[in-house]
């Protein structure tokens, strides 16, 4: 479970950076650098909820169980 969530967390990071060099890099017209920009931030929502959907599935199944990691330190 520890490496999906690894692997999940760079495609979100790594979705985010294309959005970021679309933006700024872009393509031959405004139009086509927004559409590139969206579908990487869509790609990003998708992997962010899909993450979240698979910790609580895994916490649900009894895959992963909490730390019990104190508050007071």
């Amino acid at each position: 479970m520890k490496i999906t969530i690894i692997i999940a967390l760079i495609g979100i990071i790594a979705s985010l950076l294309a959005a970021g060099l679309f933006m700024v890099r872009g393509g031959p017209t405004e139009q086509e650098k927004a559409k590139r920009m969206a579908h990487a931030l869509t790609w990003r929502i998708a992997l962010s909820v899909a993450l979240f959907l698979a910790i609580i599935l895994s916490y649900v199944m009894g895959w992963i169980q909490p730390t019990g990691i104190p508050l007071n330190g």
